[in-house]
């Protein structure tokens, strides 16, 4: 038996850069909880007190004798052990990292005390420690370090006893009161960290399987090896992802050719566990990055070789050409995937691909597809020939079967950005269209956005920015003219824009309810309030949303109105006007809800214009109507009768010199023209249906009346009766200029508004403002709960 494999004396793991941030984000998360939230933090205290009556005659022992003893144990008894093995590397680096240990105690101690606010080192401070270099106990950074450094735990004994002992040394510490809860933690924490980045820097001592020990695992499945040779020529490899086509591009792992005693040849691809963390890190990474997409996260390497195996296995049986697996063998440390030497794949020249070439990949995918298996990363390296010249698509290792359609359409899509990038768009979505049909591009247009392509595709010199909005643009066009509107995108990235302003919604809400809201002032009016009258606010609140609900439904088509879920978007509403202006919030929703019951982008922002075009005339043709009728011109002169004038005119002036530049005109004439077209052209068939249109104004009439009607049972609830017509009108107009203010929901402009309209039509200061405050409990404070609620009832429906 011949072999030619040598191992690595040491191997540097990511896994250790990632538990040494872990332990500093840990050190973070106990100094928030010292500093925030100190009553946990001394009731955990008090309550080890309490456990350690047991043990008072510890008590009687110096601090600094157990200390002592325990760190002598733990250096005595672990480098005896690292000597006996010879391991003198790694003795003197442990060694090394206890004395950084206690250095790095004493200077964030040292750090932490010299600050002007002195809140972090009082949170730390406990008995036997003083304001100084010694505010953090410095035995736990030390030992912390040193067993870290000396470790794993798994392959040295004394590493797990001196862990142990270390533990049980800090559990006696806190329950005598010499160390507090938050010094030990964060003294701990932080010696983990420096000894994670110190064995990261060093290395650790290999423990995979390599050589003989290689060769008896690999008999162990029926492989008697005549001759073992590592792989060492770097020219075999790709270099953009260090993986090579000799085992369908595995990451990170060592390949070996093999000679049986009985002459055959096989690969064998070797997954250490040591080498894995990284690739995992890399799954999590795209785990975290998408946002409703199945992501592989295999935690170690056995997993993902037995999966990589059936996924080959798979493929074959499929009748796909694929690399051949012979079996999957394993130890502790290593996983060894074996494959049939005769099966090999090699790249393909990128450079001389043709239209006929990108048939056959695209069939080969669509196949693999058609049975559930998706690939997941498709890039320039996984392009690859079988021998005899049989394009083949490689590196199935992050790939996965059972596989939901939204992995599928990634798979496509990736695949045709690629060859779109290859050999052109006009060939690529030929080639597409002639294998997957028109109906299958036009199903994954909405998939075709920047963060569905792998970064390799992209780092092509022939890729096009406008890539992909070429792609989706012809893609488009196959449509029919009645659907020639672009699909909404679908949401792929956790980390978007979209997504970010959601989140700075969610800020603002925030920050309005806790700088705005005054309890006082509104838990005074609700003391004071008519039970009845109250409810009965609420029950009008409540029927504003049915009005503004059926003015929402009567305009969408009968297959596609669900009550509960319409009205569930009016409920929503109320959440979104707190980050928004009044008017804009509820408009939002309605333009997502509509988009996710079906309609395009055209069609559901002209139904929600007409949604808004109806409530704000009939919000207008109740304020004329009721003047008309009744007299009153109150606050008329408070209204300003040129603004609109002026602001349309200025409006038009911009337009006029707009269009007076060629470039702009050409912009405006050529990509905005056609989509205001078509958007008019929508609403003016929204508009065009004269049942409906009715019954959406009769819901804009009750959403208008109702809401004014609940101001008149506001001030009922305080003893003041006003004729209800009048209320409304007063209402409304002053409703309209405190919501002109740009703010969330029109907050602190209504309240000034109708507190003034009120009074000036002869309510005492006092009633108008607790019935203001009423109404806006109702409208406004109400609906966040509740509309939070209904945006997660809308969330988990898939309605917005």
């Amino acid at each position: 038996m011949h072999i030619d494999d040598v191992a690595p004396r040491r191997t540097r793991d990511f896994g250790d850069l990632t538990r040494a941030a872990l332990s500093l984000v840990g050190a973070i998360i106990v100094m928030v909880f010292a500093v925030y939230m100190g009553g946990i933090t001394s009731g955990v205290e008090s309550d080890a007190h309490t456990a350690a009556q047991a043990i008072n005659w510890l008590a009687d022992i110096p601090a600094s004798v157990l200390q002592q003893l325990a760190t002598v144990l733990i250096v005595v008894m672990v480098s005896l052990q690292l000597l006996f093995a010879r391991e003198w590397l790694t003795t003197v680096t442990a060694i090394a990292s206890m004395l950084i240990g206690y250095l790095a105690s004493w200077a964030v101690s040292t750090l932490l005390c010299g600050l002007g606010d002195r809140i972090l080192a009082l949170a730390l401070i406990s008995a036997t420690t003083m304001l100084d270099s010694g505010l953090l106990p410095g035995i736990y950074a030390a030992m912390a370090a040193f067993l870290t450094t000396a470790g794993p735990r798994r392959i040295r004994s004394s590493v797990k006893w001196g862990w142990n002992i270390l533990y049980a040394t800090a559990a006696l510490m806190v329950i005598l009161s010499w160390h507090s809860v938050t010094g030990m933690l964060v003294s701990f924490v932080i010696g983990r960290a420096l000894g994670m980045i110190i064995r990261f820097i060093v290395g650790t001592r290999n423990t995979g399987a390599w050589g003989k020990d290689l060769a008896n695992v690999l008999r162990n499945i029926g492989l008697d090896v005549e001759t073992l040779t590592r792989q060492q020529e770097p020219h075999s490899r790709v270099r953009a992802l260090n993986v090579s086509l000799d085992d369908d591009l595995v990451e990170g792992s060592r390949i070996y050719d093999m000679r049986t005693a009985a002459g055959k040849r096989y690969v064998i691809s070797v997954l250490d566990a040591q080498m894995h963390t990284a690739g995992y890190l890399k799954q999590l990474w795209s785990w975290l990055r998408f946002t409703g997409i199945s992501i592989r996260r295999d935690r170690n390497v056995r997993d993902a070789v037995q999966h990589h195996f059936a996924m080959l296995l798979g493929l074959r049986s499929a009748g796909l050409p694929a690399m051949a697996p012979y079996g999957v063998a394993d130890t502790e440390e290593s996983a060894i995937l074996v494959l049939d030497a005769h099966t090999g794949e090699r790249p393909t020249n990128l450079n001389l691909l043709t239209y006929d070439d990108a048939i056959e990949y695209m069939r080969f995918l669509d196949v693999a597809n058609r049975r559930g298996y998706t690939h997941r990363c498709i890039t320039p390296d996984t392009l690859a020939r079988m021998d005899g010249g049989i394009p083949v698509i490689a590196g199935w290792h992050n790939g996965d079967s059972g596989s939901a359609g939204t992995n599928i359409a990634l798979d496509k899509v990736q695949l045709l950005a690629l060859f779109a990038a290859l050999i052109g768009v006009d060939d690529a979505l030929a080639a597409a269209r002639e294998v997957w049909g028109e109906e299958t591009l036009l199903d994954i247009a909405p998939f075709l956005q920047k963060v569905a392509i792998p970064f390799p595709t992209r780092a092509l010199e022939s890729w096009d920015k406008q890539m992909l909005k070429t792609l989706q643009t012809r893609i488009n066009a196959m449509a029919d003219d009645e659907q020639n509107d672009a699909p909404e995108p679908v949401t792929l990235a956790r980390f978007s824009w979209r997504s970010m302003l959601a989140m700075l919604l969610v800020i603002v809400a925030v920050v309005v309810v806790f700088t705005q809201l005054k309890p006082e002032e509104i838990i005074a009016a609700l003391r004071n309030a008519n039970p009845a009258m109250a409810a009965i606010c609420l029950t009008f609140g409540v029927l504003s949303w049915m009005g503004s609900s059926l003015s929402l439904g009567a305009l969408i088509e009968k297959n596609k109105r669900r009550p509960l879920g319409i009205f569930m978007s009016q409920v929503a509403g109320g959440f979104a006007t707190v980050s928004m202006p009044a008017g804009v919030g509820p408009a939002f929703v309605n333009l997502q809800f509509l988009r996710k019951t079906g309609y395009r982008n055209t069609v559901a922002t002209a139904i929600m214009s007409a949604v808004m075009a109806v409530y704000y005339l009939t919000y207008f043709a109740l304020l004329i109507l009721i003047g008309l009728f009744t007299g009153k011109h109150t606050l008329s002169g408070s209204i300003p009768t040129n603004t609109l004038v002026i602001a349309l005119g200025a409006v038009g002036a911009v337009l006029a010199i707009a269009m007076m530049i060629p470039p702009l005109r050409h912009v405006v004439t050529q990509r905005f023209a056609p989509m205001a077209k078509r958007y008019f052209t929508q609403l003016v068939n929204v508009l065009n249906q004269p049942t409906e249109l009715t019954v959406s104004i009769g819901g804009g009439a009750l959403q208008n009346i109702a809401t004014g009607l609940a101001f008149w049972a506001a001030l009922l609830a305080f003893g003041v009766h006003m004729n209800p017509i009048e209320t409304i009108f007063v209402f409304m107009l002053a409703y309209a200029l405190g919501s002109a203010v740009p703010t969330p929901g029109g907050l602190g402009g209504v309240e000034a508004a109708l507190t003034f309209a009120f009074v000036a039509v002869g309510v005492p200061q006092g009633v108008a403002l607790s019935a203001t405050l009423l109404h806006r409990v109702v409208f406004y404070w109400l609906r966040i709960p509740l509309g939070a609620l209904a945006m997660k009832w809308l969330d988990r429906h898939d309605l917005i």
